[in-house]
Order: C-alpha cells, then structure tokens, then sequence
C-alpha cells in the first residue's frame, strides 16, 4: 500500500508546475479569488448560508424593496431579503440579526415611510411580549399581526368637498367655543376660579395645575409598572390578546360601538343627574380616602392580632382532643333517660306556655297603660314642690307625704322612750267648728248627711291651696297619660286660704 502511495505521488504534477504549463486555467483561479474577495469585502456574509428568517403577509407591499432596513425602536436589527406575491397579499421575507432576537409569536410589523406620508419605507418590528412563546427561523406572522402604511392618495381621498366643508365648521366651532364668553347661567355652573373667563383662558389657568398633574402622572405610571417583575409586560400581552381578539371579531366589534353609543346616549338623557352625582364625588372620594385611611390603621391591629392568634391556632389539635370526651358525655345526656326526658316534658308544656304568652298580651297592654300614667302624671306629680308661703318646705310632694306619716305615727303611739302614755288634746271656749254634712262610717245618723260640730280655742286659719269653686271634670274613659297634669301652684295657691276668720 505504501508503494501505491508513493508511485502516485511520483506520478503527480505540482500545482505550480500546473499553472506554469497553463496560464488560462491560472487566470480562472485568479478572477474566482478576486470574485470571492470583493463579495466578502461588501456584502461581508458568507454565500449559501443566511441568518434568522421571518416572514410577514401584507395587504399591500407598496415601496417595499430588497434590502430595505429593519428596525425595532428605531435601531436597525435587519434588512428585506425579498418580497413576493401570494393571492391577495403580500409576502415579505426578512433576516433578522441577533440585535432583533428573540421574536414572539405575538409580535407585529409595520411598513411605515422614512418621510412624511410618501417614499423610502421601512419595516419596524415589534418582538412581542416576553410571556408569549418564541418563533424559529422562518415563521410567517399572519395579515392580523402586520400593518399597511398609508398613502398620500388615501389621505387626499379622505377629504373629499363634504369632509374639507365638516372640518372648516369644526375649526370655526372651536375658535367660538374658545373665545366665546360665558353667560350667567353658565357662570353659576362653574368653578370660582374661571367664572367670567372664556375656553382659552380657563385652558390657560389649568395649565397653572399642571405640575400636580403631572406628579400624579408620574405616580400612575410608576404604579403601572407594576410592583412584581414582568408584570407590565403580562399587561401588555393580555391586552395584544384582547386586541388581537378583537381584531378578529369584527362584526362583534362593530356591535359593541353601537351598544357603547346607546350606552352614552342613556348617559347623555341623565346628564342632569349625572351632574349632581359628581358635585357629589368629591364629598364621597374624601369619606372614601378617610375610609382608606381607617382601613390602613387598622392593619396594625389586625397583625397584632394574627400574631397573637397563632398560638391559640397552635393548640388547636391539642384543644379538639381534649373535648372529644365532653362531646362523648354530652351526647349521652341527650339520650331519652337524660335529657330526652326533660325535652318530652317540655314538649307537653310548650302548648300551655304558648297560651299563657298569648294571655299576657292584654295584661301587658294595660301595664304599658300603668307605666305611662306614672311615667306622665304620678311621678311628675310626686316630684312637684308646692309654693305655702312661709309653710313652703320646699321638697317633693311625695317627701312631705312620708314626713307627714311619720308626723301621724308620732302623734298616734301609745308610748315614748319614758313608756306608755296617754294623749289627750282638751280645749274649751273658743271658736265653734261646723262641717259641711257628712255621712258617719258605720253609724246610721237621720237624717243623713248631718253637720259636724267641734270646739277650738283657736281660730282656724284655713286650707291653702283654697278649694276651686268646683271639683275638677272626671274622664274615667280617657287614658290617665292623657289627662292634663294638675297645676298645683296655680293662682288659687297664691291667694288667701279660704275658711279662715
């Protein structure tokens, strides 16, 4: 085999040698190294071999060429490597850098113009959202997922005589609305601080509010962000998901607009109400904010609570066990021997107990009758003082009645602290005493109703109140918290007593 070898290689022309004895087939060689060196020096990509492909379908490809750029966010990650028709749309493939990578199954592309509205397009990428599954190399992003750009011709054929006429009635409207001033009634709706001022000016003192505004902004968009990772990110891909879906439905889309218009429409019969509902917004956003604010200080507690909740929790098991033998005896004495029993006889009683709670109603019908007599007449009565001039004590009636039973007692005992005694009240002369007539208890006087005489050394003085010179009107029908308490220091307590002299 090594001789083999070694006659072949005697056999064999070297290379110099070769091109020395042809000089054509050293000029081909020549052009081809040349050839491959400037393919290398400007197109600096190796032949037969490409990047990451990505395919897109437009509904139109107008001033989209080959080697047109690829951006995503103004930062060329590509280039079109072709462009080619498939039915009704166009296909335009592109090859992607790993400046451009990775790409989601949810990204979009849009051919939008390097100037103004006409000429020198290119295609920006949007990756997608990093949530969504990745694409590999040669995966076409359907119509749904792409965008046209838009045609000077469909900008000057958007405004035809009519919408050129609709435009100059909104630009006059506005400059009115703008410069017009507002009359009283207008006025009386708004806020001090723009009252007599026009739309313009009032813009103009907004703007006075717009740090604020724009802190608050600052702050909303910070809370967009989100407070855990890719959490805008997921926000972003669900509303691609709700877009896209939307997207797809069209007629259910088309169907919502006119729901949302008869949705407004009803707003718009309410404007009324719904002007007094937000006067009223701010009274509700400050009780809501000092809700919140309640809320937040009960967060405190509410740890301290869990915290000292933990151990009761702990022992719980341990707790549970303990009672299952309480639950053994309590179900014991629920049987018919024990507590059965008991609930039979209650169960007998229970229709008696029904009736006696039915006949209670009237008896406490005329005790609530009872406890509002006493409450509106009997205890003010008893709490009245009476004006006696210099006999005046100047407590309660109901204290003078009990000082006046123990003035009864005192006079009525048979004995004192030196033992018993004999009371004897004895008088003679004086003045003569006659009652009106009167019956005697348990004595039979004819004819009835004879006068009373007595004896006293002393003048009588008389009663004071002095008596009405007729009784007062008996209601016994009329509920006694309805009758008129007695005015026990009216004018008749005031005068002289009657019966003195």
């Amino acid at each position: 085999m090594s001789r083999l070898r070694f006659w072949r290689r005697r056999d064999e022309v070297p290379v110099v040698e070769l091109l020395r004895s042809n000089p054509l087939r050293f000029g081909i060689v020549v052009i081809v190294v040349l050839a491959v060196l400037v393919y290398f020096g400007f197109t600096k990509h190796i032949p037969f071999k490409h990047g990451f492909r990505l395919k897109a379908a437009f509904g139109t490809v107008v001033n989209i060429q080959p080697k047109s750029p690829v951006r995503v966010a103004g930062v060329d990650v590509g280039k079109v490597s072709s462009v080619a028709r498939q039915g009704n749309t166009g296909v335009v493939t592109m090859e992607i850098g790993s400046g451009g990578l990775p790409i989601h199954a949810d990204a979009t592309v849009k051919i939008r113009p390097r100037i103004f509205l006409e000429g020198n397009n290119f295609v920006e990428l949007q990756p997608g959202s990093p949530s969504a599954p990745t694409v590999s190399s040669g995966a076409v992003l359907p119509i749904t997922q792409t965008s046209d750009p838009v045609q000077l011709d469909q900008v000057l054929g958007a405004l035809n005589s009519d919408t050129r006429t609709n435009l100059q009635d909104f630009l006059a409207g506005y400059g009115d609305a703008l410069t017009r001033k507002p009359n009283a009634a207008e006025n009386a709706n708004q806020d001090p601080e723009v009252r007599g001022l026009d739309a313009a000016q009032a813009l103009n003192k907004a703007y006075q509010r717009g740090p604020a505004s724009l802190k608050g902004g600052a702050v909303v968009n910070q809370a967009i962000a989100g407070t855990e990772p890719h959490d805008l990110s997921k926000l972003v891909a669900s509303i691609g998901r709700v877009t896209a879906a939307l997207n797809v439905h069209e007629q259910e889309l088309g169907e919502l607009i006119v729901n949302f218009n008869a949705f407004f429409r009803s707003f718009a019969a309410q404007s009324a109400s719904l002007q007094k509902t937000v006067a009223e917004l701010p009274g509700a956003l400050h009780s809501a904010t000092r809700g919140l604010a309640s809320l937040n200080a009960s967060f405190a507690p509410t740890k301290a609570f869990a915290n000292a909740i933990i151990p009761g929790v702990k022992v719980t098991p341990s707790t549970v066990t303990a009672a299952l033998p309480w639950i053994e005896q309590v179900r014991a004495s629920l049987t018919p021997s024990e507590l059965g029993g008991v609930a039979q006889g209650l169960a007998a009683a229970t229709p008696a107990l029904g009736q006696l709670t039915a006949e209670q109603t009237p008896f406490y019908k005329q005790t609530d009758l009872f406890n509002k007599c006493l409450t509106n007449v009997l205890i003010p009565a008893g709490n009245a003082k009476l004006q006696d001039g210099s006999s005046t004590s100047g407590v309660e009636v109901y204290k003078e009645f009990w000082y006046g039973l123990v003035g009864l007692a005192g006079i009525g005992q048979s004995f004192d602290g030196n033992g018993s005694a004999t009371r004897f009240v004895a008088g003679n002369s004086g003045q003569t005493l006659k009652s009106a007539k009167v019956n005697i208890l348990g004595q039979k006087v004819k004819p009835e109703n004879e006068n009373l005489l007595a004896r006293s050394p002393l003048s009588p003085l008389g009663t004071r109140p002095a008596y009405p010179a007729e009784e007062p009107p008996y209601q016994p029908l009329v509920p006694c918290y309805k009758q008129a308490l007695p005015n026990f220091n009216g004018p008749l307590s005031q005068g002289p007593a009657d019966g003195g002299g």
